[in-house]
């Protein structure tokens, strides 16, 4: 498994919507990046920050933060904790 250092975290991305409210289907071309995740291993912190975020925890993270990874088949969104807007 991934184990982000310092004051990084690995996120599982939600998938995004392929369905509007009104039940029309959005194309690929159309889809907008998710914000939204789980936390699935977070680092140990920095000396003078400490980890807020903890594994399991939902968060909303902003647009164009982190880098994306792809491990055994799944993508994932490493991130600095300061990146992270708030736990859901």
């Amino acid at each position: 498994m991934i184990r982000p250092l310092q004051d990084r975290v690995l996120i599982e991305p939600k998938e995004a919507e392929t369905k509007t409210a009104g039940g029309l289907y959005i194309p690929d071309t159309a889809k907008e990046k998710p914000q939204q995740g789980v936390v699935i291993a977070v680092g140990k912190g920095k000396k003078d920050e400490p980890m807020e975020v903890a594994v399991g925890d939902a968060v909303l993270y902003g647009k164009y933060a982190g880098t994306e990874v792809t491990y055994e088949g799944k993508k994932y969104l490493i991130v600095k904790q300061s990146d992270i807007l708030a736990i859901l």
